[in-house]
């Protein structure tokens, strides 16, 4: 499908090298990869590759008459001051705040809600072109110092640094090769917690392009202003290599949580430390004892424990223990054996979190149908207290048990940003709010939303949100762009978009979020339903969504765009191989696209919770079925007599995202040129296959506004120009 009446002439495409000899055998299977050199980063063949690549795409998005269009109206719209979620620590507050085009946030902070603010951290100067962005961030509990962690070039490292608040000193020494990592400060302010990994030896010098695989993460205690090398190692496992470390302080500064894991499954083992013993633990772990010692709470991986509150040795935790949509348990230190329900599993909704706040309250928040409910309960008992009340769509909240203060941010499809001053010291809240962030020139009210419910091929029911004009004819001439993600537990719920803003606006686009399995939107037993053997039923929600969409008039497949990223990425990835007949145009932003090796590569073996892995035989059989890589085929040689080519494919990916690395998209793009185009004389598929490859950038986070723009207005150019779609002001 498609529409190549708005090109010329087919691209020509550069020829990648195939080596026949890369043969692997995967349970008796003979499975070629004769594009294994793309996985070398740092090859001269490979960079000359991504060379020619990227004038081939660059020829096209010349073309694209939308593209400075977009690119100047969202200049423009950007132009507003936005500021993030205020949190306190001490008797400070402290939130982010971006006057409009500034390439980074700048963090402030203010000694009262009344008094004026002061900048903190400011990277937007002398930032080497702001390829460095912020990391991790972590105010020590008096609100005296500040750590946080800087990204060369958007990757997944961190190198942190530490600060005084009140006069801006930067404290000697760094600390490097921080990644999946929090920092926890102990209450008395003299250091932090930290997880790192081993130097990657005789890797690239390019922090952000290596691929070597990432295990061997150690626990570390940094004594502020002592060099790295002082730092005393707290915990390792050398027999689980691929076990991960993240640590919290109580409360009460009297325990010290040392938090276990080693996919991205939600599970956890949770260890603890009373902070009465932590000097001289950390004397005797100085002098040869390299662990801590931890008292194990819970040792199997099998079920998600999230510290709530503790009043002593009773502790109060957020689980999914029998419980698939989560709870609220209590245990007593002293009796491990024992735990009790405070606030029992919904039959329905999703318990989100759980925050202590005013001593002795809770906020939880539930996911219902995919939209946000926050309640207040009694934390001793987990009686419901209070509803408060908010409109359909997202929220975030900042909470201390201290504090008698509550700040939660709400958003949607149609409202950038709302956020509320809840006080609870009365015995009914009271909801003010704090700050309202409007777009200048969006008007909500000629937009509308809409949630709908989808029948997949097996008859399960998936939420899908439209989002449209409200005289949008359903004639099936819109553009529409369809999106999801469906993995990792990971939900996807409303959201204000300014570069969406801009496309429903004046591409008239019709833009659809769809809320497909293998996500968390109804907790664990939705999100287990897409993952292993059962990860096809991803691609069947998916295609369904974009059926409905077709056979309700909203579009037609020449004017269907389906995007994701990661996991996502894969998602576009498998249902353009499975039905190229159903779209226009796909964007498959930093893919997992070889799901055979992808365990081989910085943290991929942590996805297998989701995937499996081909190492595995049972894993393997389902794995080679969808796996992108291994799927291309030409879609004209199996469809009846019907022309049927891949619709227009972007992938995009970026040189430093070190976590789906860019081998994936590569060999997918290779694979795809020649299987489609290059191997051909005369081959039917005309519609282009383009790679877009962001310099000094990641994984989909943490860019300066104006390279967001920039591959906004490249990719939704491409979609334009695809779709045929048209610029109105």
């Amino acid at each position: 499908m498609g529409s190549l009446s708005t090109l010329d002439a087919p691209l020509k495409y550069p020829i990648a090298r195939r080596d026949e000899s890369v043969v692997d055998n995967y349970h008796g299977v003979l499975v070629s990869d004769p594009y294994r050199w793309l996985e070398d980063p740092d090859s001269e063949e490979t960079k000359e590759y991504v060379k020619r690549q990227a004038q081939v795409t660059e020829s096209l998005l010349c073309t694209c008459d939308t593209r400075d269009k977009l690119g100047n109206r969202l200049q423009q719209v950007f132009e507003f001051e936005r500021y993030q979620l205020p949190f306190k620590r001490g008797d400070k507050y402290f939130y982010f705040h971006n006057k409009g085009l500034q390439p980074f946030d700048v963090l402030f902070y203010q000694d009262g809600l009344d008094s004026g603010p002061k900048v903190l951290l400011d990277l937007n100067e002398d930032n080497n072109n702001g390829t460095v962005s912020l990391g991790l961030c972590s105010v020590s509990e008096d609100a005296k110092y500040l750590a946080y962690g800087l990204r060369p070039g958007g990757s997944d490292w961190n190198t942190i640094q530490v600060m005084t608040i009140e006069d801006g000193i930067s404290l000697p020494g760094t600390i490097s090769w921080v990644k999946f990592s929090n920092i926890t400060w102990t209450n008395d302010s003299k250091g932090f917690f930290y997880s790192r990994f081993p130097a990657p030896n005789g890797e690239t010098t390019d922090v952000g392009t290596e691929t070597k695989i990432d295990v061997n993460q150690e626990l570390y205690y940094h004594v502020l202003g002592t060099d790295q090398s002082k730092d005393v190692l707290c915990y390792k496992d050398p027999e689980h290599p691929r076990y991960r470390f993240s640590t919290y302080v109580t409360d009460d500064g009297q325990y010290l949580l040392l938090d276990i894991g080693e996919t991205c499954d939600s599970v956890n083992k949770l260890y603890y430390l009373n902070i009465s013993s932590l000097q001289s633990a950390l004397q005797s772990a100085k002098h040869g004892n390299t662990h801590l010692p931890f008292i194990k709470l819970v040792d199997d991986l099998d079920a998600l424990y999230q510290y709530v509150a503790n009043d002593g040795t009773m502790f109060t935790f957020q689980t999914n223990k029998n419980a698939p949509k989560c709870k609220v348990v209590r245990v007593d230190l002293s009796k491990p054996g024992s735990w009790t329900d405070i606030v029992p599993e919904s039959k329905r909704d999703v318990l989100v979190s759980a925050q202590a706040v005013n001593r002795n309250q809770l906020i939880t928040c539930y996911l219902s149908d995919v939209k946000h409910v926050v309640q207040i309960r009694d934390l001793q008992t987990g009686c419901l207290l209070h509803i408060l009340p908010l409109e359909i769509g997202t929220v975030r909240i900042n909470a201390r048990r201290k504090d008698t203060t509550a700040f939660i941010s709400f958003t949607s499809f149609l409202t950038y940003n709302l956020t509320y001053q809840c006080e609870l010291a009365s015995q009914v809240p009271v909801m003010k709010i704090f700050r309202e962030i409007s777009v200048p020139n969006f008007d909500r009210s000629e937009f509308k939303t809409d949630q709908v419910f989808v029948a997949s091929k097996d008859g399960t029911k998936i939420p899908m949100f439209i989002v449209s004009k409200k005289d949008v004819i359903l004639d099936k001439s819109n553009p529409c762009l369809l999106y999801a993600y469906g993995g990792f537990n990971s939900s996807l719920t409303p959201h204000f978009s300014v570069i969406r803003s801009v496309l429903l606006k004046h591409l008239g686009a019709v833009f659809c979020l769809a809320n497909i399995r293998g996500g968390g939107e109804y907790g664990e037993e939705w999100h287990k339903a897409g993952t292993f053997e059962k990860k096809q039923n991803c691609f069947d929600d998916f295609i369904a969504c974009a059926e409905f969409l077709v056979s309700n008039g909203y579009t037609q497949p020449s004017k269907l765009c389906i995007e994701g990223a990661s996991n996502g990425g894969l998602l576009v990835g498998a249902c353009i191989n499975q039905r190229p007949d159903l779209f226009g145009c796909a964007l498959a932003h930093v893919g997992v696209m070889d799901m055979l090796r992808f365990h081989k590569f910085t943290i991929g073996h942590a996805w297998t919770s989701d995937f499996g892995c081909s190492e595995v035989e049972e894993d393997f059989r389902w794995l080679i079925k969808y796996s992108p890589l291994h799927n291309v085929r030409r879609p004209w040689e199996n469809s009846n007599g019907q022309y049927i080519q891949y619709p227009a494919t972007m992938l995009l990916t970026a040189d430093h995202d070190n976590r789906v690395v860019p081998l994936h998209s590569l060999k997918l793009l290779a694979t795809m040129q020649y299987t489609l185009c290059t191997s051909l004389k005369r081959s039917p598929q005309v519609n282009p296959i383009v790679i877009r490859i962001e310099s000094k950038a990641g994984h989909c986070c943490s860019r300066p506004i104006q390279k967001e723009i920039d591959v906004a207005a490249d990719r939704y150019s491409f979609m334009a120009k695809m779709l045929d779609a048209v610029w109105s002001d």
